[in-house]
């Protein structure tokens, strides 16, 4: 999952070497902690939201196959 979500965000920065996935798993959720320059936040969010939003969204249904946990992706700096 870490690999769908770099390819998916690395395109879309400036600084793509500075993109940084951290997974904090526990019985029942995996949330994705996604870290980026603080200059790409904007980029990776998007418009009103639009951008995470697509990301999620790709993200969730990806995982719903994989797994049966709840799935979250945090964006951070």
């Amino acid at each position: 999952m870490q690999q769908l979500i770099e390819a998916i965000v690395k395109p879309l920065v400036d600084y793509p070497e500075e993109v940084r996935i951290e997974t904090d798993e526990s019985s029942n959720r995996v949330v994705y902690k996604l870290f980026v320059h603080p200059e790409d936040r904007g980029k990776v969010i998007g418009k009103q939201g639009r951008v995470a939003k697509a990301i999620r969204t790709i993200v969730y249904s990806a995982a719903s196959s994989h797994h049966k946990k709840k799935t979250y992706v945090d964006i951070l700096d």
